[in-house]
């Protein structure tokens, strides 16, 4: 009787830390090429355009398909759906590593991209079922956004280190071999969770949304290399129009897959446009941290990850620290950000020569920073949306994080390529502090 009573006791213990893995392994092989980008497009014969698609591919299959998991999670099942993306993560990962070619490499970091949306909406939504709103869900919330700051602290280092005693590939079959354990845990642990309001399938908006943010990202990626290519103008055309289609067939559906009502909640408008500038200003920024220190400062792969881990590290322990500053959410997020934002100036003279140590320094004062955005914007995404519609909430807020993430990396090196990499990481990083900064304000100002 006592065995009983508690297995499902222990299980119930676990579930939080097999949940929260999630992101720690998705935001690991986000990271993984960002420092053996060089080796990787040196292996599979790229071309002018090939490393752009090496690293912007898993942008475009997050970004894609995060809200449509976010709803399929809702209604159908959140571990089921978390289960599934984990599977399908440690197949593409094998893919990746078998890779000679940058269309398969490509297609297989889409479908890594598809597969940890998947993990991301069902993980979180998991997360925020298990504890109502109060002490717990702080801690919870807090615990689970660590695990981004982490996971992109270890890809870098990870990645570097794998290859500086194997291969580049090596770093993906590790991927693979963590995801078939964590979806065998969690088929074991995780117990099931969905709306008690489910909705019919919703055809045209997935296919709707799912396309033009495709088209978005795929624009912003090419962009990179020439904002009035033919290919450029044609897909943000084509985001644009998707995008005006979704929302008036939103508009007339009762069960949509994306309720605009939610854009009148100030919490959803707060958390939402939030991780669009935390995208496009942190993880933007940060994606393009290796290459600009790789040509303008001569740093090795491995030196590069292990200083970019010294930010992502800072970030994980203040983000596990963030229940013990007394502040309302949005009050964390705004300092979170206004930190970002006098770190990001200590990055001014990133591609020049000189001393390290004001970089150092920024990048010490940016990790705290993203420590206290990282933990604040989960917990306003899940508490910006009613209880039944977690998932929902988790997919509109990283859909808007991994956008916003494409247009800041394309903006870095659009600034990187049109100036050089001295003058033009400069131009790149006062932008990211401008912004940063003014969306502080403008979350103090929402709540007055």
């Amino acid at each position: 009787m006592m065995s009983s009573i508690t297995e499902p006791t222990r299980r119930r213990a676990l579930a939080p830390a097999v949940a929260s893995a999630a992101p720690l392994l998705v935001l690991t092989n986000y990271t993984v090429p960002m420092v053996t980008l060089p080796d990787t497009a040196r292996a599979l014969g790229a071309g002018p355009t090939g490393p752009v698609w090496i690293l912007g591919a898993i942008a475009l299959g997050l970004s894609s398909v995060l809200l449509v998991s976010g709803g399929l999670a809702d209604d159908y099942g959140r571990k089921r759906v978390m289960v599934a993306g984990t599977g399908v993560l440690a197949a593409a990962s094998v893919v990746a590593a078998l890779a000679t070619a940058v269309p398969v490499f490509v297609a297989a970091r889409f479908a890594q991209g598809a597969a940890s949306a998947a993990m991301l909406a069902g993980s979180l939504g998991l997360v925020g079922h298990a504890y109502p709103a109060g002490p717990e869900r702080v801690r919870a919330t807090g615990r689970y956004g660590a695990m981004i700051g982490l996971g992109t602290a270890v890809g870098p280092v990870l990645s570097g280190a794998l290859a500086a005693v194997a291969s580049w590939r090596a770093a993906y079959w590790l991927v693979g071999a963590c995801a078939v354990a964590l979806a065998a845990v969690s088929a074991r642990v995780l117990e099931e969770s969905r709306s008690p309001e489910p909705r019919r399938f919703d055809v045209p908006g997935v296919v709707l949304l799912s396309l033009a943010v495709a088209a978005l990202v795929a624009g912003v990626t090419e962009g990179r290399l020439g904002w009035g290519r033919p290919v450029v103008v044609g897909a943000l055309a084509l985001a644009a129009v998707l995008g005006a289609a979704f929302v008036a067939a939103e508009r007339r559906r009762p069960e949509p897959l994306l309720d605009l009502e939610l854009f009148r909640r100030p919490a959803f408008l707060v958390a939402t446009g939030g991780a669009l500038v935390v995208g496009a200003a942190i993880v933007g920024l940060l994606s393009y941290l290796p290459s600009v220190l790789q040509q303008g400062r001569g740093l090795t792969p491995l030196e590069t990850a292990l200083l970019f881990g010294l930010w992502s590290t800072l970030s994980f322990v203040v983000a596990l620290l963030s229940r013990h500053v007394r502040l309302a959410t949005p009050a964390r997020f705004a300092l979170g950000l206004a930190l970002s934002a006098a770190g990001f100036t200590g990055l001014l003279g990133l591609g020049t020569p000189g001393s390290m140590l004001p970089i150092v320094a920024g990048l010490v004062v940016s990790g705290a920073g993203s420590g206290l955005v990282n933990s604040s914007i989960t917990q306003l995404a899940v508490e910006s949306v009613p209880a039944h519609r977690v998932s929902m909430g988790s997919g509109a807020n990283n859909t808007a994080r991994y956008v916003g993430s494409s247009l800041g990396a394309a903006g870095v090196a659009a600034a990187v390529g049109q100036l050089g990499a001295h003058q033009g990481a400069a131009v790149a990083v006062a932008g990211c502090v401008v912004l940063t900064a003014a969306t502080a304000v403008a979350t103090l100002v929402s709540r007055t």
